[in-house]
């Protein structure tokens, strides 16, 4: 039982990370708290539904259209909302208002159009993808059912998830490390000043993450039909108090240390989850508390420069 709770956490822990990822770069980069990140993902996992429902389409496939998709809408989103609050005095408080009035219309008009019913994709749409991907890698066909993992039994939509959650992080990183937009990138995280200063075309590389991040959220989605249980327009808001609990208790402002705010949220949750159900969603923020008051930069952070 310990064992498979530590594998499933892990597991759980990388789509945590995935959703947090996106709503900590936005925050890096522009010191803008969305409180919307939520609805993104809410959205996301409508596109899923709507796309399997009407069009059959995997929701394998579904992830390039999310994350393409909301990347296009996020790159409007930003130049329409962000600049005019990056002048502002305080800009983290007036993003708190401002994301919290779209999060209000985002999940009004969402319930206008579809209603308050809850839906879901059928688990074993993920289990043919992972069979296929599996098949291929091995020669042969693979039969679709439950992966196994050092002796204990998942269900392959958790094992998909967390695939493509790692690979989410990892192509995070090298967005951030290893390109020059990624490059510029950083250099605005450290400080917006200095980066004006040297003639790097802010409002670019911050619309480039804004657009990152709502496309994270979107991708996050697809797979909460699978990770969190039904879908409804009410869900974001949920969805937005952990994806803050994970980036605090990794470090707030540092991208990558959302991953292993992740994994720690994900094993303690199933840890829970497995010995005291009742505990299960008490603890994660009673360790956020901790965290907080043991180490208010994260476990891996370090204090945030104000540009």
């Amino acid at each position: 039982m310990f064992l498979y709770s530590l594998l499933a956490g892990f597991l759980f822990g990388l789509y945590f990370s995935l959703i947090g990822l996106g709503l900590n770069l936005v925050f890096s980069v522009m010191r803008v708290v969305n409180l919307a990140h939520g609805d993104f993902l809410m959205l996301g996992a409508f596109l899923a539904y709507w796309l399997f429902t009407l069009f059959a389409v995997n929701p394998v496939p579904a992830v390039a259209i999310a994350f393409a998709g909301f990347v296009i809408v996020g790159l409007p989103l930003y130049y329409l909302l962000v600049p005019r609050l990056l002048r502002a005095e305080n800009p983290e408080m007036l993003s708190f208002i401002l994301f919290f009035g779209l999060s209000q219309v985002i999940e009004a008009v969402t319930t206008i159009a579809f209603g308050t019913s809850e839906r879901s994709i059928p688990g074993d749409q993920l289990g043919r993808a992972v069979a296929v991907v599996a098949g291929l890698f091995a020669g042969h066909t693979v039969e679709n059912g439950p992966v196994e993992l050092l002796g204990n039994t998942f269900p392959a939509s958790w094992v998909a998830s967390g695939i493509v959650s790692g690979c989410a992080v990892l192509l995070v990183y090298l967005y951030l490390y290893r390109t020059r937009l990624g490059y510029l990138t950083r250099a605005v995280m450290d400080n917006r000043a200095e980066a004006i200063a040297t003639g790097i075309d802010v409002h670019r590389v911050c619309a480039v993450a804004f657009g990152i991040g709502i496309g994270l959220a979107a991708v996050a989605g697809v797979f909460a039909p699978f990770m969190l249980g039904s879908i409804t327009p009410a869900m974001g808001t949920e969805v937005t108090v952990t994806a803050f609990a994970v980036i605090v208790i990794g470090s707030l402002g540092n991208p990558l240390g959302t991953a292993f705010g992740g994994v720690i949220y994900g094993i303690s949750y199933m840890l829970m989850q497995s010995y005291y159900s009742s505990w299960a969603n008490v603890l994660p923020y009673v360790l956020l508390i901790v965290i907080l008051l043991l180490r208010p930069s994260g476990l891996l952070g370090r204090q945030v420069r104000r540009a």
